[in-house]
């Protein structure tokens, strides 16, 4: 165990909350998301290790909230982004970086007719929703209850708890089903004929598509004139190269991707079926959709960084890496908690690709305190370990580095079945991120 020490972190927290809301500028890495002795800010990284600002060093595998998917600093998408920054980063007309990125999309993903670019996942996830509306002329929604996050725009950040300011009839417009129950999803259009536009959800996420679901979910939508979108944001490229669409053989008419498709560099991307994306483009006669239009969105270094991500990708075996060590990581973490006699609280679930810890306390309910006490120990023994969003640049060594402390984390969570996590927590206990209140 590393006896850390955080005095420039603190500092800086203290000026950050001063002028940013939540003191950073996505609530995943706010203060609530962390335990007390979390690192406040990393100043630089290196494959799967960052350094903070204070100089402390840690395992990384929360990589970017997931958009880090060969390695902090990799040497092909720097130099890519370095020799792209040399000519300009921004111009008055396109650059023929678009052109290539879209036509390397094009090649690997199914659903990618057309494709545009933008900066962030919500973006292209709200302009997939009104595609969808323009198309079919209907306005509302059915989205995945069990997902949690689509986009912080009104459509969807009106349905979860953290809704101030959104009104209730932009809300009303979206309609929950559930994964793995397609029943929900048929009632919902029983319930609402010929009004919903289309049905968005993550193809998978923790829990497997069941008696295929995902074919049944295309099935009702399309039998019901409404189109599928899939929110590729997480799976895109960890299950498969060309995206869990390719994984599951469904193919959606409307996909967005985003996070690991650029290394850590700001791509998003929309994709779907040419009839359909082509309402927001010039050379139609049909109503004109005010699709994507963003001054940053095709920023020449971070499409640079895209194709280079791709490339290396493709010609490493990078997605068969990911399932190898995610693997790896998963049978030795349930085998140690097993062999602790923990297995029964807490589990590392999920495909081996992108997998996920779940803590839970002693009547075996998922417990936030629990949760804060794993992290907490895990950095303790110099691990970050938020979420699994295994790298490229994670190998056995990761692995058996993430073992050894969790030997020591699921030790001390053994003794507060026992005794009370209260007893053992330094800080307060890590919060939702949609919650009404503070």
């Amino acid at each position: 165990m590393t006896k850390f020490s955080f005095e420039k972190s603190k500092a800086l927290s203290r000026r950050a909350h001063e002028l940013i809301p939540a003191g950073a500028h996505t609530y995943s890495k706010a203060d609530d998301q962390f335990p007390l002795n979390a690192p406040g800010f990393i100043e630089r990284g290196e494959g799967c290790t960052v350094w903070d600002v204070d100089g402390n060093q840690f395992l990384d595998w929360g990589m970017g909230l997931r958009s880090v998917i060969l390695g902090h600093g990799y040497p092909a998408v720097n130099d890519a982004v370095f020799a792209q920054i040399a000519k300009g980063v921004n111009f008055l007309r396109p650059s023929p970086v678009e052109v290539e990125l879209a036509e390397l999309l094009h090649e690997i993903i199914p659903s990618a007719e057309m494709v545009k670019f933008a900066k962030n996942g919500s973006n292209v996830t709200s302009a997939a929703i009104r595609l969808a509306r323009a198309h079919t002329g209907r306005e509302l929604i059915a989205f995945c209850r069990e997902h949690p996050f689509f986009s912080f725009d009104d459509w969807f950040i009106g349905t979860t708890p953290a809704n101030a300011g959104v009104p209730d009839v932009i809300t009303s417009q979206s309609l929950a089903f559930h994964y793995n129950d397609i029943q929900s999803l048929e009632k919902l259009f029983a319930e609402h004929p010929s009004q919903i536009a289309a049905v968005i959800l993550e193809p998978v996420a923790i829990e497997a598509p069941a008696n295929n679901f995902l074919q049944q979910v295309r099935d009702v939508a399309h039998k019901n004139g409404a189109l599928l979108i899939f929110d590729e944001m997480i799976t895109g490229f960890r299950w498969h190269l060309s995206g869990a669409q390719a994984y599951f053989d469904v193919i959606p008419d409307i996909s967005t991707f985003g996070k690991a498709i650029g290394n850590g560099f700001s791509v998003a991307v929309l994709a779907g079926k040419k009839e359909v994306l082509e309402l927001g483009g010039i050379k139609h006669g049909k109503p004109k959709v005010f699709l994507l239009s963003t001054t940053h969105g095709s920023e020449t270094h971070s499409l640079a960084a895209s194709v280079a991500t791709i490339r290396e990708m493709s010609q490493r075996g990078v997605v068969s890496h990911l399932w190898k060590i995610g693997k790896a990581l998963q049978d030795g973490f349930n085998n140690l908690a097993a062999q602790m006699g923990v297995a029964d609280y807490i589990g590392c679930i999920g495909y081996p690709c992108s997998p996920a810890i779940v803590t839970r306390d002693r009547e075996k309910q998922v417990s936030m305190p629990f949760r804060t006490l794993f992290l907490q120990e895990m950095i303790q023994h110099g691990v970050l370990i938020p979420y699994v969003a295994t790298s490229f640049s994670h190998t056995e060594k990761e692995v058996d580095q993430t073992l050894e402390a969790a030997t020591h984390a699921l030790d001390v969570y053994a003794r507060a079945l026992e005794e009370g996590v209260e007893k053992y927590l330094v800080g307060p206990a890590v919060k939702p991120v949609f919650r009404k209140f503070n």
